[in-house]
């Protein structure tokens, strides 16, 4: 009878510590969780000239009224070049023709001008100059709305009529593509 006792209290000192330790666990889970849970974002924000940019998930987004940008730069990491260039009204509710050599930055475009905010009409492919064509796309004029994105040796944005030339090394265009839009935003 006393060893189906002592097994009886055995058991039940064994049960009592064991909910003891599962309540410190559970508790101590608790607690770090409630602390990590501040940490968890991915967020930081950088002021540039009073705009202010929140990093989330790889991009850098600009509030501007209702309107949201998203950025893969910030304006601290891009090139300063110093070129007059036309705003953002200038491209509202009107097609943009887009010859692109960087998908990237072509997708920086895409993203802040139609697809995010509708700024533009639309978005079509085009060619300037037919000679010069890499593909069954329309030829269009500096008198549209035309962004030309290629890879050259020195890094410039330049507008000449309507038609934004934003030429760099290739692993520098998506940098010079977000600063031709800080400079539509006017945020540059």
């Amino acid at each position: 009878m006393r060893s189906i006792i002592q097994k009886e209290k055995s058991r039940r000192t064994n049960q009592i510590a064991l909910g003891i330790i599962l309540a410190i666990v559970m508790f101590i889970s608790v607690l770090g969780y409630s602390f990590q849970g501040g940490n968890t974002t991915d967020s930081e924000k950088v002021v540039y000239n009073g705009f202010e940019f929140t990093s989330q998930n790889g991009l850098w987004f600009l509030e501007m009224g209702n309107i949201q940008f998203s950025f893969l730069y910030n304006p601290h990491q891009t090139e300063r070049i110093g070129t007059n260039i036309n705003y953002l009204d200038s491209y509202s509710g009107k097609p943009l023709y887009v010859y692109s050599e960087n998908r990237e930055a072509e997708s920086e475009i895409y993203r802040n001008l139609f697809y995010q905010n509708r700024i533009v009409q639309r978005i079509q492919y085009a060619c300037l100059n037919e000679d010069e064509c890499k593909g069954n796309f329309p030829i269009k004029t500096c008198s549209d709305n035309f962004i030309l994105i290629k890879e050259s040796n020195q890094s410039r944005i330049t507008q000449n009529e309507n038609c934004i030339s934003i030429e760099g090394p290739e692993e520098e265009l998506t940098k010079l593509t977000d600063e031709f839009l800080f400079k539509i935003l006017k945020v540059d």
